[in-house]
């Protein structure tokens, strides 16, 4: 074991770090919103090539990344990679932005999505006879969401292997459902009633608009590729492990997604897919029958632990950076004295995304993440440019600067396209990170007057 130098300890190897990166990518997003969709898109086939195309920019992403965090292998992902390459202004606007929407809103997100696919399995838990039918289905789903994240959170305050041995059983079962429902239903599904073979004829064009908000719902789906760059400072040897770990998770989870949807569209008939929430668990129904719906179902709502357990690992390791900079709260830079993690930071983290679960809602939920985790990952890949001129890379890319240079036009185009289907939402999240400015700068006085 070494050490940092910033008191978190390199203790993880490629598979627990690679586990990490498929179980913060694999959640609540693939489950959910291929439903959401098809609402919009109303064709199988176009809805397959977007779940590849995002794909092939999120392999991009993890390359670029891969570069970035093997030559500045620290704590904090994109506030440490800007901060370093650019500007602190740049660093704190990426890790105010993902204080808001980065971590607390996706942990916010993913436990929600448990609680949708528990209640498909025990749709009892919803009409307890307590108060008022709508009311209680409300009251328990946010109840219960608000359980899971402080259970999680609590649990990764006891240190950062014992958090990773439970993700790592969680991320095995997850892959091993996702594998199975895909072989099973494919096996079981002949196509014909499914949305696969309707779409075939179909001409439907959505609109180029459609298509960028689409994109970018999906691009959220994946977003959890560059994951490993938020613990380099826990990461043994991170020149070879840290963009190894990138790239054979995002490669992974790219299979299984596009799989996974082809189950959905084979499984499901035209039209009873759009705007369905608990999709996978609505395929397992028409696929094997009512009794598998609840299992798979159930078996959903714990795979889901492992994402949400992996937002809670990553998130804080940003506002420990943060606050060590003296760019946050003094006390997100604590360390337990025994477990060795920025366990106030965790517990910050776990309260926030309680607050989302009670005020947030779902399609604005997840487009104004969408959008806000859009915006710095373009600047982070800028910096591989900027990395090269300076001969600082200690891994290089292959395909260099094709592979930056694809991720950022397709990155910003998505953002405009996306903006302009839904420019309510978008500039929330622009207006949120233009407030960070002046909280920068207030933060930055007060280290001065110190």
């Amino acid at each position: 074991m070494t050490d940092s130098g910033d008191g978190l300890s390199r203790k993880l190897g490629l598979f627990p770090v690679t586990s990490i990166v498929i179980a913060n990518m694999i959640g609540a997003g693939i489950f959910t919103t291929s439903g959401l969709l098809m609402a919009d898109l109303q064709n199988a086939l176009l809805m397959i090539l977007l779940w590849i195309v995002a794909g092939i920019i999120a392999l991009c992403g993890a390359l670029c990344y891969g570069e970035v965090g093997a030559a500045i292998p620290e704590a904090g992902g994109e506030y440490v990679f800007l901060s370093r390459l650019f500007s602190p202004v740049l660093g704190f606007l990426s890790g105010w932005l993902s204080f808001f929407a980065g971590f607390s809103a996706p942990i916010a997100f993913s436990a929600i999505g448990c609680i949708e696919y528990l209640t498909r399995a025990f749709p009892g838990l919803l009409s307890l006879g307590l108060i008022d039918g709508e009311v209680e289905a409300l009251v328990v789903k946010k109840g219960l969401a608000i359980l899971v994240i402080i259970l999680f959170s609590l649990i990764h305050t006891r240190g950062i292997v014992f958090g990773t041995r439970i993700q790592n059983v969680l991320t095995v079962m997850k892959v091993g459902l996702i594998i199975g429902l895909v072989l099973f239903g494919l096996a079981a599904g002949s196509g014909e009633s499914g949305s696969l073979s309707t779409s075939v004829s179909s001409a439907h064009f959505p609109g180029w608009k459609v298509i960028g908000l689409s994109l970018m719902w999906i691009m959220f789906a994946y977003s959890g590729w560059n994951a490993a760059a938020y613990i380099g400072s826990e990461i043994k040897d991170p020149g070879t492990n840290l963009p190894r770990s990138l790239l054979i998770g995002t490669a992974l989870v790219v299979v299984l997604y596009v799989a996974i949807n082809l189950f959905y569209v084979v499984s499901i008939p035209a039209g009873e897919m759009e705007g369905v929430i608990s999709v996978a668990g609505l395929a397992a129904g028409r696929a094997f029958g009512p009794a598998f719906e609840t299992v798979i179902s159930l078996l959903i709502f714990f795979a889901l632990f492992s994402s949400l357990s992996a937002f809670i690992i990553l998130g804080p390791r940003v506002y420990f950076s943060m606050a060590r900079d003296r760019c946050f709260f003094s006390f997100a830079a604590r360390i337990h004295p025994i477990y060795k993690v920025p366990h106030w930071s965790i517990l910050l983290q776990g309260a926030i995304a309680a607050v989302m679960v009670v005020l947030g809602t779902f399609e604005q939920v997840l487009t104004y993440m969408g959008f806000s985790l859009g915006i710095f990952p373009i600047l982070v890949v800028f910096g591989v440019f900027k990395l090269r001129r300076s001969g600082g890379s200690s891994f290089r890319m292959p395909g260099y600067p094709i592979v930056p240079l694809v991720y950022i036009v397709a990155s910003t185009s998505i953002l405009i396209l996306a903006f302009l289907e839904r420019p309510v939402v978008s500039s929330i999240a622009l207006f949120v990170t233009a407030l960070g400015v002046p909280v920068f700068y207030l933060f930055k006085r007060r280290r001065q007057d110190a």
